[in-house]
This record gives structure tokens, sequence and C-alpha cells, in this order.
């Protein structure tokens, strides 16, 4: 996977609508600075990775619902990554996951924090 100057973890799924909701926020701000942008789901994160994982979700005001932040990621270019053993730890497969999607390893983990200019972790 291709580093990018903004890189966030997100750790909660479905269960952490706020938490969620956030990152997804902040990596859109990031792509609208015009810096690249990944967005890594990890731990139960992974859910997130199937294909309408994300409708539903809405905090409410002044944030915008899950699924409109994931389209405009998309669109200005912002690329999600999936935690493979995370995905495998939760019982799903890579034909679980949207094919838009990276499933990456530990290490390519490590390499896009190191790379990136910088990071939100949210656990």
């Amino acid at each position: 996977m291709q580093p990018t100057a903004f890189v966030s973890t997100l750790f909660d799924g479905k269960s952490n609508p706020n938490k969620v909701t956030v990152a997804f926020t902040m990596a859109v701000n990031a792509l609208a600075k015009g810096h690249s942008a990944t967005m890594i789901l990890m731990a139960e994160a992974v859910e997130l990775g199937r294909p309408g994982a994300t409708e539903g979700m809405a905090i409410g005001a002044p944030f915008d619902p899950v699924p409109d932040l994931l389209a405009r990621f998309r669109e200005a270019g912002g690329r999600i990554a999936i935690c493979g053993a995370c995905m495998k730890h939760n019982g799903f497969t890579a034909e679980d996951m949207d094919p838009e999607f990276e499933i990456i390893t530990a290490p390519d983990v490590i390499d896009l924090l190191m790379n990136a200019e910088g990071s939100l972790q949210i656990t």
C-alpha cells in the first residue's frame, strides 16, 4: 500500500458510532485540506469493511451520517485498508469485504504509520 500523508486507525465498529463518525470526519477533513489519507480498519472496525456496513450510522448534528462521510472520503481519493489478521480473527474473509478496500498486514500498518506526516488513532 502506498504511503499517505494522513493515517487514521479505527478500532471500533458499529458498537461505537461516535468514534466511527469522528474518525471519518477527520479523514474527510484531511483530504479537504489537500492531504492524501488512509483509514485503517482494525480490531472490531473490520466489520465496517463489508459493503453497506455503515448504513444507518448517524449520531446527529453537527456530524454528517457515516455513509455520507465514507462516500465523500472515497470520492476525494481516500483509501480504506483492512487489517487482514483482525478480519480473520473476527470471522470474516476477503470475500466479505468491499473489493475496493485493501487487505493489509501488520508490517503494512507500520509502514503506513511511519511514513505518515500525521496520524489519528481512535481506540
